[in-house]
């Protein structure tokens, strides 16, 4: 875009992150549902985990649609298509007379909450460089931080006042909401001789092209494995909240506000460094500060005698501070590295992430959400994890330094 069609960042920023919304509050917010649902639809603990894990293979499949339907047909109608979809979805859950219908209706959600996050991240691209797209992504994730904090607590509250299927009411209410503000509001930012024609070998062409490139796998699981080990923690929410630290459904917040307060921070924090110093010291020092909260995590689980608030909680928001610092960045430089398909990186991005945290919400947050010792433990495997794939992708920056898909 030229510099007079460029949108004014301070438009784009909230409604870029009301977008990339949808994906946690359709998630936690109804976590603190989970005991109303499962009595009335008389589900199982393990259907009740399957309503996160299908939503998240579901966001996970599509995810690779989002990004290349975007190049192909722009980020506006991809988009006000995904936020429909989703508002059509919920009502569908609000509905639901069974866990099969509960679960199909989930499975929607998924296919259509990632449209906003996925197509956002290269809309930030198609209009900003260097430092301004950095502030601006950071502003983003700093906005999108709230969803996480407030979406359990909404939750909590809506089911002390009354039944779960509001919950999914007030998710078809927002997405409305939002359709009609992006319909108003949002620009078109991939004019038509910048896109590029669909078709099923040309999508797995870009895609192969993406993996091919060295620097891919260790980029994206540097910035994958970082959240992962916060994500632990969320996917085992209703465990690690009400079972390990004796708290009600109207306490979410102890988890909540400590992990979103710390991405948020960070987020804030990675905006002003953005141009002061490098985007490689901006992730060095956000890696430094999760290393640490993770050792901090692990030796406060295993020195308790019992998790108690709000000691066991303070590292969980400790490591947020350190992904809000660097995952801005990893997320640009990802994209950098494929400006002609930026729509498609973002899908290959969020694939590989959704398709980790699905299996750590339907396989490994059963296995270990017993015992905060094992969580801890996870979670500071998968930071060290995430930066040795950092270090991994320093070493090959080195030596490929361009992108194998030019502008």
């Amino acid at each position: 875009m030229t510099k007079a069609e460029t949108p004014s960042s301070r438009r784009l920023a909230p409604l870029l992150a009301a977008l990339a919304m949808f994906g946690p509050f359709s998630i936690d917010t109804m976590f603190p549902a989970f005991p109303a649902i499962a009595a009335q639809l008389q589900a199982s603990p393990l259907a009740m985990q399957q309503t996160l894990s299908v939503y998240m293979i579901a966001y996970a499949l599509m995810s690779l649609l989002h990004g290349p339907l975007s190049d192909s047909l722009g980020r506006r109608n991809v988009i006000l298509g995904g936020v429909a979809v989703f508002m059509l979805a919920s009502v569908g859950c609000a509905t639901s007379a069974s866990i099969e219908e509960l679960l199909a209706f989930r499975a929607v959600q998924g296919m259509s909450a990632g449209a906003g996050m996925i197509v956002g991240r290269a809309i930030i691209r198609d209009c900003f460089d260097g430092a301004a797209a950095q502030r601006l992504m950071s502003t983003v994730s700093m906005i999108f931080g709230v969803a996480p904090a407030i979406a359990p607590i909404i939750g909590g509250w809506v089911i002390a006042f009354a039944r779960w299927p509001m919950i999914f009411w007030l998710l078809a209410a927002f997405a409305g909401i939002l359709w009609l503000a992006c319909l108003f509001l949002l620009p078109e930012t991939h004019p038509h001789d910048r896109r590029i024609g669909l078709s099923l070998r040309g999508m797995a062409g870009t895609y192969l092209q993406i993996v091919r490139d060295p620097a891919f796998l260790p980029l994206v699981l540097a910035g994958t494995l970082g959240f992962n080990a916060l994500f632990v923690y969320i996917s085992s929410a209703p465990a690690f909240v009400i079972g390990l630290l004796g708290l009600n459904e109207q306490q979410f917040a102890w988890l909540f506000i400590p992990a979103i307060g710390g991405l948020m921070s960070g987020s804030f924090l990675s905006g002003r460094l953005a141009g002061r110093v490098s985007g490689q010291a901006t992730i060095r020092l956000g890696y430094s500060i999760m290393l640490g909260a993770s050792a901090i995590n692990l030796a406060t689980a295993l020195l308790l005698a019992r998790p108690v608030v709000p000691w066991s909680v303070l590292p969980i928001g400790l490591h947020s501070i350190g992904i809000g610092l660097a995952f801005p960045t990893l997320t640009l430089q990802l994209l950098d590295r494929f400006p002609r398909v930026r729509g498609g990186a973002s899908s290959m991005q969020a694939f590989v992430s959704l398709v980790f945290s699905a299996i750590l919400a339907g396989v490994v947050s059963p296995l270990i959400s017993d015992s905060v010792i094992k969580l801890a433990a996870t979670a500071c495997a998968i930071t060290l994890a995430g930066f040795l794939a950092w270090n991994a992708y320093r070493v090959i920056e080195r030596r490929w330094p361009r992108a194998i898909i030019q502008a």
